[in-house]
């Protein structure tokens, strides 16, 4: 089984500090690095463009344009990995050995409402967006915006714009208005790249029982994060708590929808025994013990790559 995870935050880190490096052996302050994706033989790792709002240019391209600048040079470069534009790029992966690396944008704040800036996004090969961060901006209220609002004017034509290029809609960090705002616009599959359920733990950043199954009704799929307050209240996770977030997901229906998404490198604490990619081993060995080896297999991989040729484009 090679695992797919659905988001990392690599990308921030090599923007913040020139000095890190993603080239094999280096570890340190990445906790996904090249040398732990090719050990584990990972099929496909995303990799989020996310931009702090600690910056200066938190609402401008030219941060955007960086981290995808470093995407090519830092990571791309590296042995091994080919990007994912395409069901083609995938299934070279599969056959040849090599590991993934999908582009998405973690909040669309520096694309100020134009559409093309979205295209121009496209055509660099970011496959999926989620509107927002946490705040609000031009498109949408983020989860923890007060005001809860949903989708602008420019918001809305951003979901069909999405749709007509083939870039995946991602509604992880979305406030629940905007999140059924997509939900009833988006002609598409919708994902939550890194979210858990709200059922088991209650914070804003986790989706209720009906948004996940608007999601699977719309043939998307969501990422269980690794992210301990969205696991339990306390902040205190263990392996067994990300266990329940999958069996949860998958009582409502989504045995064929549940995939990971770890958000490694965007957290600060960890699920104990699961601080980045080369403890996986263990997430994967108490899977097995609770799950059929068919889920497993679906969970780990399977469900993100048959969503993936569902919704890539053929070349």
């Amino acid at each position: 089984m090679r695992i797919v995870d659905f988001h990392c935050d690599v990308l921030s880190k090599l923007l913040e500090d020139e000095s890190l490096s993603f080239e094999p052996g280096m570890s340190g302050k990445l906790d996904v690095t090249h040398g732990r994706l090719r050990g584990q033989k990972a099929l496909l790792q995303t990799f989020a463009v996310y931009i702090s709002p600690s910056r200066p240019d938190y609402r401008s391209l030219n941060p955007v344009l960086e981290s995808i600048d470093l995407f090519y040079e830092k990571v791309l470069k590296q042995s091994g990995l080919r990007h994912i534009r395409s069901t083609a790029d995938l299934e070279a992966c599969m056959n040849q050995g090599l590991t993934g690396a999908l582009l998405s944008l973690e909040g669309a704040g520096g694309l100020q409402g134009k559409l093309s800036a979205l295209r121009l996004m496209h055509r660099l090969g970011v496959r999926a967006i989620g509107f927002t961060w946490n705040d609000a901006n031009w498109a949408a209220d983020g989860a923890m915006e007060p005001r809860g609002g949903g989708l602008t004017k420019q918001g809305a034509a951003f979901v069909k714009a999405c749709n007509e290029l083939g870039i995946i809609i991602d509604v992880s960090h979305l406030s629940e208005r905007a999140f059924w705002d997509v939900a009833a616009l988006s002609e598409k599959p919708i994902i939550a790249s890194h979210s858990n359920a709200k059922a088991l733990c209650d914070h804003p950043r986790n989706l209720s029982d009906l948004q996940i199954q608007a999601i699977f009704e719309s043939g998307g799929v969501v990422g269980v994060t690794f992210v301990p307050m969205f696991l339990r209240a306390d902040g205190h996770a263990k392996i067994e708590d990300v266990l329940n977030h999958m069996e949860h997901f998958c009582s409502l229906g989504g045995e064929e929808h549940v995939m990971i998404g770890s958000d490694f490198d965007g957290i600060d604490h960890y699920v104990e025994g699961l601080t980045h990619p080369g403890e996986l081993a263990g997430l994967r060995e108490a899977m097995i013990g609770r799950f059929s080896k068919t889920l497993t297999e679906k969970i780990w991989s399977g469900n993100a790559v048959a969503f993936l040729k569902r919704n890539l484009p053929a070349e």
